[in-house]
């Protein structure tokens, strides 16, 4: 039996802090955990911000009864079964942040087997140069360019003319426009990027609408890697490139500029060619 440990993270903000409820490649992070998990033996209960590496999985599927533990001692996973219980070190990814989400993003850009074949209508003129997965209902239009892996939900129109550099996952109802470039990002639904935008290595969630022009940085030139201020202090993010989290229900005004690295908080707006210098309540 497994039972998948729910947590609250505030310092997800600004995306929910039910970590479990996040979509992975189309799927809630709790259901990929089960999955998963599911041939392991005994009675497992694990804590749905860690994700393990495949090499400690294995280890795992060996051993009838475990534990592993954070360096700070939590508890983030065990089984009972017979015979003593092994110990193990954490090797995974915790999600403590919403860049992490990132991270385990682009760890499973090769799995998009779990997500449905292509039942999309691909226009001609579409170039793909990777994998394209859409969802019925979803349209790619003349011009578009598809480089890397690339999942899109059901009913979303793409292009015409637009860049898309995997890992990109894209939600439902979406609309990606024209001359719009995105890399590296997770996108919620009913999100849309109508015209001449570029966002990388960023998260929107639902309904975020971005006026034209609308331009997210995401490298550091000095080589060091990105910031992020949570509860007033600035943690590292681990990551050179990194753009920004964008919360449910935030509109940006025409040439809105966002530095690297920031976070606009649910519900927000930016003003016409305004310059987003720090996170945005």
């Amino acid at each position: 039996m497994i039972e998948i440990i729910e947590r609250e993270q505030p310092s997800l903000w600004p995306l929910s802090a039910d970590t479990g409820s996040f979509r992975i490649w189309g799927k809630p992070l709790r259901k990929l955990q089960k999955e998963r998990l599911a041939a392991l033996p005994g009675n497992v209960r694990w804590r749905v911000d860690f994700w393990a590496d495949d090499v400690l999985l294995e280890r795992l599927f060996t051993c009838p009864a475990w534990e592993v533990r954070s360096r700070s001692g939590e508890l983030l996973a065990e089984a009972d079964g017979n015979g003593k219980k092994s110990s193990f070190p954490v090797e995974g990814i915790m999600i403590r942040y919403p860049w992490d989400f990132l991270a385990l993003h682009e760890r499973l850009k090769e799995t998009v087997s779990i997500i449905a074949e292509n039942k999309g209508l691909i226009r001609s003129g579409c170039t793909i140069d990777g994998l394209l997965i859409a969802d019925e209902g979803t349209v790619i239009l003349p011009g578009v360019y598809v480089e890397g892996t690339c999942v899109i939900g059901k009913n979303c129109k793409i292009g015409p003319n637009a860049y898309l550099r995997g890992p990109v996952c894209i939600g439902d109802k979406c609309h990606v426009g024209q001359a719009v470039e995105l890399k590296n990002c997770i996108l919620g639904d009913h999100v849309s990027v109508g015209h001449l935008s570029y966002a990388g290595d960023s998260i929107f969630a639902d309904n975020v609408n971005f006026g034209a022009g609308t331009i997210i940085g995401n490298l550091r030139h000095d080589g060091a890697d990105h910031r992020s201020m949570v509860d007033g202090v600035l943690v590292s993010t681990g990551r050179r490139k990194f753009g920004a989290i964008i919360g449910s229900g935030v509109h940006t005004g025409i040439h809105t500029s966002i530095y690297p690295g920031r976070k606009l908080g649910p519900g927000g707006e930016t003003r016409p060619g305004e310059i987003v210098a720090h996170d945005k309540l």
